[in-house]
């Protein structure tokens, strides 16, 4: 927006209010008058106040999903290979043909926890290394709610009795099995050899 220039109208009768305005400053000379500055010339680059910015340069680039837990499968593939990686790649491709079979369908938690136990340890025993645990995948939930319910109680339970005493003495390595063993309804327990 541009200045205009006053009119004199305006400036004589700015003139008569400056004439009878009281001064805030009596002691000070009469003849004193500011000069006026010259009117300041931007320069050419001026600094900007705030540092550059992109909208949304600190923002995360992918939101992070709500799954507070990994699957028992992710899980799993997370674990390092305790066993021999030739075996391991053989297994994992469903080359290797287990010795033995535990199928835990329709078993009760009570009841599938003491029948592997002893499988395990039977099978460790006989000096197999390689069996299978059949689970199965688990019924679908419908539950709503909030809180998500894992599909399968033993297919999430196996693996976490596998890691405690007396198994975690006589286990090597987990794996979910090759899908012509069972896919995700099953797991490869690689066994340590007896002592």
């Amino acid at each position: 927006m541009t200045r205009r220039k006053l009119t004199a109208e305006e400036i004589e009768l700015w003139r008569k209010v400056a004439r009878r305005a009281e001064k805030l400053h009596p002691e000070l000379p009469q003849n004193i008058h500011p000069t006026t500055l010259p009117r300041p010339k931007p320069s050419k680059s001026p600094k900007p106040r705030v540092e550059p910015f992109e909208l949304g340069q600190k923002a995360p680039a992918k939101p992070s999903g709500h799954n507070l837990k990994p699957s028992i499968t992710e899980q799993m593939r997370a674990t390092p290979v305790q066993m021999d990686l030739k075996a391991f790649g053989r297994m994992k491709r469903g080359k290797l043909k287990p010795e033995a079979r535990l199928d835990l369908h329709g078993m009760r938690v009570d009841t599938a926890h003491p029948a592997l136990i002893r499988f395990v340890l039977s099978s460790q025993a006989s000096g197999k290394r390689l069996v299978l645990v059949i689970t199965g995948k688990g019924k679908d939930r419908d539950g709503p709610g909030p809180i998500p319910t894992p599909r399968g109680v033993l297919r999430n339970q196996v693996p976490n009795w596998l890691s405690l005493p007396p198994l975690a003495q006589a286990v090597l390595q987990v794996t979910p099995a090759h899908i012509s063993h069972g896919g995700d309804g099953a797991y490869y327990i690689y066994l340590r050899r007896g002592r």
